[in-house]
């Protein structure tokens, strides 16, 4: 049992709860923060796979450049990226054919930070097909 005398040997405790509250939130809501947009980020690669998958098979099947590269633009639209974010590439080489998509990602939880607004991280993703002409 807690008397008034060993409250006063040990101090007062009025507060702590708060102050320990306010130091642990921020570092608490960057964790939750950086884990959705770890999130994004991978989402992002993954389409961007995705439309360089399309793109590859489209080249090597038809070997038509235009339209395997508007099928990674739509595909990336689609899924609601920036097309002038993206930066697409078609090498032909032998028997393959590469398709290289290169995406500035805006990551959003540096904006929260103070001097490290518009940052961008470069995503990359190439496909590798043989040609079936």
């Amino acid at each position: 049992m807690e008397t008034k005398a060993n409250r006063k040997a040990w101090g007062n405790n009025e507060g702590q709860s708060l102050v320990e509250f306010a130091l642990v939130v921020p570092l608490l809501l960057l964790l939750v923060i950086g884990i959705a947009e770890f999130g994004r980020a991978w989402m992002t690669r993954n389409i961007m796979t995705g439309a360089a998958r399309e793109a590859v098979r489209m080249y090597a099947v038809k070997d038509d450049t235009a339209a395997a590269r508007a099928r990674a633009d739509q595909i990336l639209s689609s899924a609601g990226l920036d097309s002038a974010r993206a930066t697409i590439t078609d090498n032909v080489f032998g028997e393959s054919v590469s398709y290289t998509i290169e995406y500035r990602f805006p990551v959003v939880i540096v904006g929260f930070i103070p001097g490290l607004a518009n940052t961008e991280i470069l995503l990359s993703s190439r496909t590798t097909m043989r040609k079936e002409f």
